[in-house]
Protein backbone atom coordinates (compact mmCIF):
# COMPACT_ATOMS: atom_id res chain seq x y z
CA UNK A 1 0.00 0.00 0.00
CA UNK A 2 1.68 3.22 -1.24
CA UNK A 3 0.63 6.48 0.56
CA UNK A 4 0.98 9.79 -1.10
CA UNK A 5 -0.08 13.33 0.02
CA UNK A 6 0.89 16.52 0.45
CA UNK A 7 0.68 16.01 3.98
CA UNK A 8 2.60 12.81 4.33
CA UNK A 9 2.84 12.45 7.77
CA UNK A 10 -1.54 13.50 8.58
CA UNK A 11 -1.96 10.73 5.90
CA UNK A 12 -0.28 8.09 7.75
CA UNK A 13 -1.49 9.21 11.08
CA UNK A 14 -4.75 8.86 9.55
CA UNK A 15 -4.12 5.11 8.24
CA UNK A 16 -2.70 3.79 11.58
CA UNK A 17 -5.69 5.61 13.40
CA UNK A 18 -7.73 3.36 11.45
CA UNK A 19 -5.96 0.46 12.24
CA UNK A 20 -6.19 0.95 15.90
CA UNK A 21 -10.01 1.98 16.39
CA UNK A 22 -10.39 -1.69 14.21
CA UNK A 23 -8.13 -3.51 16.42
CA UNK A 24 -5.56 -4.17 13.18
CA UNK A 25 -2.97 -2.47 15.83
CA UNK A 26 -4.53 -4.37 19.19
CA UNK A 27 -4.65 -2.58 22.83
CA UNK A 28 -0.89 -2.83 24.61
CA UNK A 29 0.50 -4.02 21.11
CA UNK A 30 4.60 -2.43 19.90
CA UNK A 31 4.20 -0.30 17.10
CA UNK A 32 6.79 -2.07 15.50
CA UNK A 33 8.65 0.88 13.11
CA UNK A 34 10.51 -0.57 11.14
CA UNK A 35 7.06 -3.02 9.64
CA UNK A 36 5.17 -0.03 9.22
CA UNK A 37 7.98 2.08 7.23
CA UNK A 38 8.23 -1.59 5.10
CA UNK A 39 4.57 -1.98 4.88
CA UNK A 40 3.38 1.24 4.30
CA UNK A 41 5.81 2.36 2.18
CA UNK A 42 7.22 5.30 3.61
CA UNK A 43 10.26 6.37 5.59
CA UNK A 44 11.11 6.73 9.30
CA UNK A 45 10.40 10.75 9.10
CA UNK A 46 6.82 10.82 8.39
CA UNK A 47 6.20 7.84 10.48
CA UNK A 48 7.77 8.98 13.85
CA UNK A 49 5.66 12.62 12.60
CA UNK A 50 2.36 10.20 12.62
CA UNK A 51 3.27 8.28 15.88
CA UNK A 52 3.57 11.87 17.88
CA UNK A 53 0.51 12.64 16.65
CA UNK A 54 -1.38 9.77 17.81
CA UNK A 55 0.57 10.12 21.37
CA UNK A 56 -0.82 13.73 21.37
CA UNK A 57 -4.24 12.42 21.15
CA UNK A 58 -4.12 9.41 23.41
CA UNK A 59 -4.28 6.70 21.06
CA UNK A 60 -0.61 5.60 21.91
CA UNK A 61 1.44 5.65 24.56
CA UNK A 62 5.52 6.26 24.44
CA UNK A 63 8.27 4.46 26.61
CA UNK A 64 11.55 6.25 26.69
CA UNK A 65 14.10 3.21 25.23
CA UNK A 66 11.30 1.01 24.18
CA UNK A 67 9.43 3.11 21.69
CA UNK A 68 5.51 3.35 20.85
CA UNK A 69 2.52 1.15 22.67
CA UNK A 70 -1.18 1.37 21.50
CA UNK A 71 -3.09 2.77 24.27
CA UNK A 72 -5.35 0.63 26.40
CA UNK A 73 -8.49 1.84 28.26
CA UNK A 74 -9.43 0.74 31.81
CA UNK A 75 -11.87 1.27 34.00
CA UNK A 76 -10.64 3.68 35.80
CA UNK A 77 -10.21 5.46 32.07
CA UNK A 78 -14.22 5.23 31.67
CA UNK A 79 -15.13 6.11 35.37
CA UNK A 80 -13.38 9.36 34.53
CA UNK A 81 -14.03 9.79 31.23
CA UNK A 82 -17.93 9.60 31.10
CA UNK A 83 -18.71 12.02 33.40
CA UNK A 84 -16.54 14.82 31.34
CA UNK A 85 -18.45 14.08 28.38
CA UNK A 86 -21.81 13.93 29.89
CA UNK A 87 -20.83 17.48 30.84
CA UNK A 88 -19.70 18.34 27.80
CA UNK A 89 -22.37 16.61 25.84
CA UNK A 90 -25.24 18.10 27.99
CA UNK A 91 -23.85 21.40 27.37
CA UNK A 92 -24.40 20.55 23.32
CA UNK A 93 -27.75 19.96 24.17
CA UNK A 94 -28.88 23.20 26.09
CA UNK A 95 -27.17 25.01 23.27
CA UNK A 96 -28.93 22.94 20.32
CA UNK A 97 -31.93 23.25 21.97
CA UNK A 98 -31.52 27.33 21.38
CA UNK A 99 -30.05 27.20 17.97
CA UNK A 100 -31.60 24.71 15.70
CA UNK A 101 -34.38 26.11 13.37
CA UNK A 102 -37.37 23.87 12.33
CA UNK A 103 -35.83 22.33 9.40
CA UNK A 104 -32.43 21.36 11.09
CA UNK A 105 -35.14 19.98 14.17
CA UNK A 106 -37.27 17.83 11.26
CA UNK A 107 -33.71 16.59 10.46
CA UNK A 108 -33.36 15.38 13.20
CA UNK A 109 -36.73 13.55 13.85
CA UNK A 110 -35.85 11.46 11.01
CA UNK A 111 -33.01 10.20 12.32
CA UNK A 112 -34.72 9.02 15.50
CA UNK A 113 -37.37 7.78 13.24
CA UNK A 114 -34.71 5.89 12.10
CA UNK A 115 -33.28 4.86 15.23
CA UNK A 116 -36.51 3.58 16.24
CA UNK A 117 -36.79 1.39 13.36
CA UNK A 118 -33.57 -0.12 14.15
CA UNK A 119 -33.95 -0.67 17.50
CA UNK A 120 -37.26 -2.47 17.18
CA UNK A 121 -35.28 -4.76 14.46
CA UNK A 122 -32.71 -5.39 16.94
CA UNK A 123 -30.36 -4.03 14.18
CA UNK A 124 -27.64 -3.20 17.02
CA UNK A 125 -24.60 -2.06 14.70
CA UNK A 126 -27.16 0.03 12.23
CA UNK A 127 -28.49 1.32 15.60
CA UNK A 128 -24.67 2.39 16.57
CA UNK A 129 -24.09 4.09 13.58
CA UNK A 130 -27.71 6.29 13.75
CA UNK A 131 -26.96 7.22 17.35
CA UNK A 132 -23.62 8.30 16.63
CA UNK A 133 -24.98 10.74 13.45
CA UNK A 134 -27.63 11.80 15.82
CA UNK A 135 -24.81 12.57 18.47
CA UNK A 136 -22.60 14.61 15.75
CA UNK A 137 -25.79 16.14 14.49
CA UNK A 138 -26.59 17.96 17.92
CA UNK A 139 -23.01 18.91 18.75
CA UNK A 140 -23.07 20.44 14.90
CA UNK A 141 -26.21 22.25 16.08
CA UNK A 142 -24.58 23.50 19.47
CA UNK A 143 -21.95 25.33 16.76
CA UNK A 144 -19.82 25.79 19.16
CA UNK A 145 -16.53 24.52 18.35
CA UNK A 146 -14.42 23.94 21.40
CA UNK A 147 -17.32 21.77 22.81
CA UNK A 148 -17.00 19.75 19.46
CA UNK A 149 -12.78 19.49 19.58
CA UNK A 150 -12.58 18.61 23.04
CA UNK A 151 -15.58 15.61 22.74
CA UNK A 152 -13.92 14.37 19.84
CA UNK A 153 -10.98 14.10 21.20
CA UNK A 154 -12.64 12.11 24.37
CA UNK A 155 -14.48 9.64 21.56
CA UNK A 156 -11.30 8.66 20.42
CA UNK A 157 -9.68 7.49 23.78
CA UNK A 158 -13.49 5.25 24.33
CA UNK A 159 -13.30 4.44 20.44
CA UNK A 160 -10.46 2.07 21.94
CA UNK A 161 -12.33 0.62 24.25
CA UNK A 162 -14.83 -1.00 21.91
CA UNK A 163 -18.12 -0.09 23.62
CA UNK A 164 -20.73 -3.13 23.27
CA UNK A 165 -22.99 -1.03 25.69
CA UNK A 166 -26.02 -2.12 23.94
CA UNK A 167 -25.47 -5.67 24.27
CA UNK A 168 -26.77 -5.13 28.46
CA UNK A 169 -29.52 -6.36 28.20
CA UNK A 170 -32.63 -4.05 27.82
CA UNK A 171 -30.22 -1.67 26.60
CA UNK A 172 -31.65 -1.15 23.16
CA UNK A 173 -34.71 -0.09 24.37
CA UNK A 174 -33.47 2.23 27.00
CA UNK A 175 -31.28 3.78 25.08
CA UNK A 176 -33.70 5.03 22.55
CA UNK A 177 -36.14 5.98 25.67
CA UNK A 178 -33.38 8.34 26.59
CA UNK A 179 -32.93 9.35 23.04
CA UNK A 180 -36.17 10.25 22.62
CA UNK A 181 -36.51 12.17 25.73
CA UNK A 182 -33.86 14.54 24.30
CA UNK A 183 -35.45 15.10 21.39
CA UNK A 184 -38.16 16.25 22.88
CA UNK A 185 -36.80 18.18 24.86
CA UNK A 186 -35.22 19.97 22.02
CA UNK A 187 -38.62 20.25 19.97
CA UNK A 188 -39.59 22.21 23.02
CA UNK A 189 -36.73 24.33 23.05
CA UNK A 190 -36.28 23.25 26.51
CA UNK A 191 -32.56 23.97 27.08
CA UNK A 192 -32.17 22.60 30.63
CA UNK A 193 -34.34 19.71 29.45
CA UNK A 194 -32.42 18.68 26.93
CA UNK A 195 -29.35 19.24 28.67
CA UNK A 196 -30.73 16.48 31.66
CA UNK A 197 -31.75 14.19 29.35
CA UNK A 198 -28.39 14.10 27.76
CA UNK A 199 -26.56 14.02 31.11
CA UNK A 200 -28.46 10.79 32.21
CA UNK A 201 -28.64 9.73 28.77
CA UNK A 202 -24.54 9.39 28.76
CA UNK A 203 -24.50 8.14 32.92
CA UNK A 204 -26.38 5.36 31.70
CA UNK A 205 -24.27 4.63 28.96
CA UNK A 206 -21.81 4.17 31.36
CA UNK A 207 -23.82 1.91 34.03
CA UNK A 208 -24.70 -0.49 31.05
CA UNK A 209 -20.66 -0.65 30.11
CA UNK A 210 -20.01 -1.90 33.85
CA UNK A 211 -22.34 -4.49 33.53
CA UNK A 212 -21.60 -5.65 30.39
CA UNK A 213 -17.88 -6.05 32.09
CA UNK A 214 -19.37 -7.65 34.97
CA UNK A 215 -21.48 -10.26 32.85
CA UNK A 216 -17.33 -10.74 30.44
CA UNK A 217 -15.78 -10.95 34.08
CA UNK A 218 -17.96 -13.83 35.39
CA UNK A 219 -18.11 -15.77 32.63
CA UNK A 220 -13.94 -15.42 32.75
CA UNK A 221 -14.44 -17.18 35.92
CA UNK A 222 -17.00 -19.80 35.67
Amino acid sequence: MRIVHNSLHDEVASTLREEIFAGTLAPGSFVDEAALCERLSISRTPLREALKVLTAEGLLRHEQRRGCFVAEVTQKDLDEIFPVIALLEGRCAWEAARNASDAELAALEALHDRLARHARAKRINEYYATNFAIHEAIIMLADNRWLAQVISDLRKILKLARLQQLHAPGRLEQSLSEHLAVFAALKARDSDGAEAAMRTHLSRQREALRAVAAQQKAKLIS
